[in-house]
């Protein structure tokens, strides 16, 4: 997975540079990353939110048969391959999370002081720069303006196929299988990203699987854009949060989105194997001006006049939603 640092990742070793972001206050083998995130205009200035995760990638591989039991995993019938794959997605869940580190970056020539990272690792921050052009990493930053169009996109079964309505298929094509693309979404999604549309993904999946996930979309062709996904931590109680129902995790993050860009509009993907019709229905009824379409990848072969989906979007124009096998050619 080495491939991964110069692409979608930025990772970072002591104080080593990155155009003219770095990272200090770091012992030699503790590592940072910085996941996609979102710029937005306040006035004269962008706030530039910053989400990064500090950890030392120690190998606990006595720790990884442990996980794999409680995945439900039995090590003596999995092949080489898939025992490879389960450790190089396996081992993000077993690397030691450092809080308490304070991470400085550096933009536009100043130097930021963030907030000190959480007992996950992880720390979030906001900083302020004038408008104009922002000298930070390629891919690492998505800037919004006030108005224009933001695809929100679901991850599995959406754009990889995952089978999330079969526990056992979901679990070994999250850990032990290559990830497979739906056919036809990335020739989709680069031609809204020709018409304008940045992206934002959206994923009940943990963070842990961001460098996988970020290597799938890099390699298969999506455009780049900002995540969202879920904290996660194996060893305490959210371990049986892992697949949780997404319906309140998604809603609560697509929805202050719509509510801090009032002015964008904004085009909805997902797919009809867990709650997404239900939860964007939701969403549309809630922020009538600002949802361009909803599109539903069919999953479950419930036809568009399904119970469900009038249910779904009940009091919502005809035209504004999509059920569909394969792509749109169109909007």
């Amino acid at each position: 997975m080495a491939h991964l640092v110069p692409r979608l990742i930025a990772l970072f070793t002591g104080v080593v540079a990155l155009g003219s972001a770095f990272a200090t206050e770091l012992k030699s083998d503790e590592r940072v990353i910085f996941f996609p995130t979102i710029g937005a205009r306040a006035g004269q200035e962008w706030e530039l939110a910053v989400h990064g995760w500090v950890f030392e990638p120690e190998s606990r591989t006595v720790v990884l048969p442990a996980f794999r039991r409680a995945l439900g995993f039995d090590g003596d019938t999995l092949t080489a391959d898939e025992k490879q794959i389960f450790m190089e997605r396996a081992r993000w869940f077993l690397v030691d999370n450092e809080r308490g580190r304070q991470i400085r970056i550096q933009i536009n020539g100043t130097e930021h002081q963030l907030s000190k990272s959480n007992p996950d690792g992880h720390f979030t921050d906001h900083i302020r720069v004038p408008v104009g052009p922002v000298d930070f990493p390629a891919g690492a930053l998505q800037l919004w303006e006030d108005t224009g169009v933001t695809v929100i996109s679901d991850i599995d079964d959406t754009i990889k196929v995952s089978e999330v309505r079969d526990r056992r298929a979901l679990l070994a094509n999250t850990f032990t299988r290559p990830f497979r693309v739906v056919p036809g979404m990335p020739a989709f999604y680069r031609s809204l990203a020709e018409q304008g549309a940045q992206f934002h993904y959206v994923s009940a999946s943990p963070w842990q699987l961001y460098p996988a996930l970020a290597d799938f979309i890099a390699t298969a062709g999506f455009p780049a854009g900002s995540f969202q996904m879920k904290q996660f931590r194996w060893k305490d109680k959210t371990f049986f949060d892992l697949f949780d129902s997404p319906e309140k995790y998604k809603t609560g993050v697509i929805a202050p989105l719509l509510a801090r860009f009032p002015r964008r509009q904004f085009i909805l993907i997902g797919d009809s194997g867990e709650k997404d019709p239900e939860i964007f229905g939701a969403l549309a009824r809630q922020f009538p001006h600002q949802i361009k379409r909803i599109l539903i990848r069919d999953v479950t072969q419930e036809p568009a006049d399904a119970p469900r989906y009038q249910k779904a979007f009940q009091d919502l124009p005809a035209k504004l939603w999509l059920v569909f096998e394969e792509p749109p050619l169109s909007l």
